[in-house]
Order: C-alpha cells, then structure tokens, then sequence
C-alpha cells in the first residue's frame, strides 16, 4: 500500500505581543472528538508540497499566507502517513483568532497559543508547534 503524503502550514500569527498558531478541527459528526490539526491536504500529482500546503490552507481556511520556513515532516504512528509542515504568516494581518471555516472539511479554525495549540493538536503533529516556537523572532 502506497504511503499517503500530505503538505500543510502551521500559520502563525501576532495577537498583541504574543505569538499564536492557526489549527483547525475537521467537521462531521463521526470527528466530534477528533484532535485538531494544521490546515493541510493531500499533494496532487505535479504539484509541490509548498504549493498544496499554501492552498490547503486557503481552501480551508480562506486565509492567504506566505511559507517562511519548512517545518521538515512527520510519519504517523498509526497509519502510513507523512505531512510535510511548513510555517506561514497570513499575507494580511487577521481581523480575529477566530475564523470563518473556508470549506465543508473543517468546523472550526483558531489562532491559539502555542502551548494550548500543541494541547488540541493531533499528536503526531505536535512536534511541528515545537519546531515553529523554535523559529520564533524576538519580540
């Protein structure tokens, strides 16, 4: 069985003087008690993984964002899959933490701070809040 490969960014944004990280939840009732996860999605062929990961999280979350660095790649432990994370910053600063879900795959999408992020995020994801923290500017 082929090994699923998806791309997405870890968006991360200024809320005051902290820095917080976009995550969101998939929609359906059988995901109620699913962890969140970055916006993300499988890599079509003849695509990049930046590219699926930058369009991912538009159709997703409707936010428009620039990759600033890779993120590097996770496998499940569970399943035969790997995401490839890159972080990101929104294109224009965010009206609110709070967004509007962009398609019918996600219920809800949240900029949160990295320790409760990293709490409600998949946990084979989790190291990629890890590694964005390690990135982060001085204030």
């Amino acid at each position: 069985m082929p090994v699923k490969v998806a791309a997405g960014c870890l968006v991360r944004a200024r809320f005051g003087s902290e820095w917080r990280y976009l995550i969101v939840h998939p929609s359906g009732s059988y995901n109620r008690r699913a962890p969140y996860s970055i916006p993300k999605g499988l890599v079509e062929a003849g695509e990049s993984a930046e590219d699926t990961a930058v369009r991912e999280t538009r159709e997703e979350t409707g936010l428009a964002c620039r990759i600033v660095a890779a993120l590097g790649e996770i496998a499940y432990v569970r399943t035969r899959k790997r995401v490839i994370g890159f972080l990101a910053e929104p294109l224009e600063p965010p009206e609110s933490p709070v967004l509007a879900p962009g398609d019918w795959e996600i219920d809800h999408a949240e900029f949160l701070a990295a320790d409760e992020a990293r709490a409600r995020l998949h946990p084979d994801q989790q190291p990629f809040i890890d590694r964005a923290i390690a990135l982060e500017p001085e204030a």
